[in-house]
């Protein structure tokens, strides 16, 4: 849920995105949002849980990297070769890395279940993830991508809620009401200048395209 933030501020510092006061207050309330709904976990959390949260920090300051860099291959050749290509290198690299650590082991003793869970995360959870990742990236702005993961951990709760019995309260309601306020705060609005930057990227005709 950091994503938004720092994809804001590394906008802002590579000259991207403009920081404006409405897309800065909305990524702010969606966040805190996410803080509310998840209140009720905090007290489960195991010691040493702090050195996770700095490990997925590093990774959303990498996807916010990724987010703004990208926006340019993106528009070059279309969000589909994106996605297949980006995808094929980091398959690639995965199994590599699986391979020389013996990671496959496990694989040998999977049943029909496991398969369906494989099956699931490859098709809905990666490729058509990643493809609307790519496909928004290439028509909006990075933040306005990015304030979207605000609602990855409040689906979360309410599946782990039906599916695993995991705790719910009236911090939850406040909380998707923060988040989907914040949404709203920083995908709309005047950012024209937001906008300039994106509709002249568009205006650049693409290969093959006849203009």
């Amino acid at each position: 849920s950091t994503l938004p933030l720092l994809t804001l501020l590394v906008g802002a510092l590579l000259r991207v995105e403009q920081l404006t006061k409405r897309k800065t207050a909305g990524v702010l309330i969606a966040m805190l949002g996410v803080g509310i709904a998840l209140l009720a976990g905090l007290a489960g959390a195991p010691p040493g849980a702090w050195r996770g949260d700095l490990i997925m920090v590093a990774a959303a300051f990498c996807m916010a990297l990724y987010s703004i860099w990208s926006k340019p291959f993106i528009r070059r050749c279309g969000p589909i070769p994106f996605t297949t290509m980006a995808m094929a290198v980091g398959a690639a690299a995965l199994l590599t890395i699986s391979w020389t650590r013996g990671s496959f082991q496990p694989v040998a003793t999977f049943g029909t279940a496991q398969w369906l869970a494989v099956v699931y995360l490859g098709l809905f959870g990666a490729a058509l993830t990643f493809f609307l990742w790519a496909f928004a990236l290439e028509r909006t702005a990075p933040t306005r991508v990015a304030i979207s993961v605000t609602v990855n951990p409040i689906t979360a709760a309410l599946v782990g809620a039906v599916l695993l019995g995991e705790p719910l309260g009236s911090n939850l309601a406040i909380g998707i009401a923060a988040v989907f306020t914040g949404i709203r705060m920083a995908t709309t609005g005047n950012n024209r200048s937001t906008e300039a930057i994106v509709s002249g990227a568009a205006d650049e005709p693409r290969p093959g395209s006849g203009s």
